[in-house]
């Protein structure tokens, strides 16, 4: 088996839809959070690669569990990870569950219906915003909050992508059950634009994510710390701003993602709206929907 390294994409997080580890968190957390962040890029590298065989890709991420549980010393970033972790009495639960979803990806490239996609997003995303509030020390209250905004974040990176995942991964998170009802195979989705009824079909998913959205709106006014407070309250609008794209755009032919202009103004009312709600003063204004 070949360096892992040698399946990497080159990409990093200044390249991701949703800050990590920005400005907004305190210096004394970021190491550990870049250090949690560069194993799951390599994870998700590995599981992503177009070329790699599946049975090479699951002991790939196999040789990164061994090294979160000390049981090898490589590949390095997983190590220093699992250094970082245990200077702070921090478990490796969150990214052997994030692992879980990366060998998920390998073996099962199609999702059922809506209740699989939480299923995986059980795995996928909520791992992540546990991690970050358990670096903070934040009360277990909050994760329910934080289990939805990471599942809307997943949701929204899934539709965006659907048509790259299909003819690059031949993968496809949207569901079958509702490609199926609205007379679709998944085929539709390696058209060069989305038909009336595939249109419908992601629109009618965004609605429902927008649910997820709602429930987690309180959570950047729930934890105690200010910063990732501003940290919560920023990527809940940047993901309430790209949600409300896929509603009236085609992530097939159209651009969904934000430019850095737009992102930067739509973080600035994210940290605004934040601020807001710590301070009780009103109630908060929806982007794409004020």
């Amino acid at each position: 088996m070949s360096a892992i390294t040698d399946l990497a994409s080159g990409e990093d997080h200044r390249g991701e839809n949703f800050p990590v580890a920005s400005v907004l968190i305190a210096p004394r957390h970021r190491p550990v959070v870049l250090a949690f962040y560069r194993v799951a890029r390599m994870a998700d590298d590995i599981a992503d690669h177009p070329r790699a065989a599946p049975q090479e890709k699951l002991d790939r991420l196999n040789a990164i569990e061994a090294a979160l549980l000390a049981r090898a010393n490589a590949p390095a970033a997983a190590v220093q990870l699992r250094d970082a972790l245990q200077e702070r009495a921090l478990t490796p639960a969150h990214m052997l569950d994030l692992l879980h979803a990366f060998r998920r990806d390998v073996i099962k490239p199609r999702t059922a219906d809506w209740a699989d996609l939480m299923d995986y997003c059980r795995y996928s995303a909520c791992p992540v915003g546990r991690f970050m509030l358990d670096v903070h020390g934040e009360s277990r209250d909050t994760w329910g909050a934080s289990d939805a905004l990471c599942t809307a974040l997943q949701i929204i990176n899934h539709l965006q992508d659907c048509g790259r995942d299909y003819s690059e991964l031949d993968r496809v998170y949207v569901p079958q059950d509702s490609l199926e009802a609205a007379g679709l195979g998944v085929e539709t989705l390696g058209a060069p634009r989305a038909s009336a009824a595939l249109r419908s079909v992601l629109s009618e998913l965004a609605e429902r994510n927008g649910g997820l959205l709602a429930t987690a709106r309180s959570l950047a006014g729930a934890v105690r710390n200010l910063r990732l407070g501003l940290e919560i309250g920023v990527i809940q609008a940047l993901a309430q701003s790209l949600n409300h794209r896929l509603l009236t755009r085609d992530p097939l032919s159209q651009r969904v993602h934000h430019r850095p202009i737009e992102a930067l103004g739509i973080a600035a009312f994210g940290c605004g709206e934040a601020l807001r709600s710590r301070l009780g003063l009103g109630k908060p204004v929806v982007l794409g929907h004020s």
